[in-house]
């Protein structure tokens, strides 16, 4: 095992990683309906909880503008850019609808005893 620093947004947390996966935050850290913005090895991803109550990690970063996606309106199983209005499926990261036209990054969840862990090495 090695280990590797989660940045939420109120603490800085410490975790052993374990088969590619980081402890982000807990679930209790999120919003009902909505998403909180960690660092994961380095990358900026947005933790996002949709309107079923699913948690979703993806890309944090626009790929139509250098905005942050965590800033966004989330409705259903979609996130909103705050800026111009690109919205992205949280399941498949692809845009549905403009101005963005590049599908953003997904990245796979999983809940542990009620800590949130997302791998950045891996596929989803």
């Amino acid at each position: 095992m090695t280990e590797a620093t989660a940045v939420t947004e109120a603490t800085v947390v410490t975790e052993d990683v374990t088969d590619g996966y980081v402890r982000v935050c807990s679930v209790e850290d999120l919003p009902t309906v909505g998403a909180v913005k960690v660092d994961v090895e380095g990358k900026a991803v947005a933790v996002v909880r949709d309107s079923a109550g699913d948690i979703h990690a993806i890309d944090d970063t626009c790929s139509h503008a250098n905005v942050s996606l965590s800033e966004g309106d989330v409705e259903d199983s979609a996130i909103e850019c705050w800026l111009h209005g690109s919205r992205f499926d949280l399941r498949t990261g692809e845009p549905t609808s403009m101005p963005a036209i590049t599908p953003i990054a997904v990245y796979p969840v999983k809940i542990n005893g009620g800590d949130v862990f997302v791998s950045v090495t891996k596929e989803n």
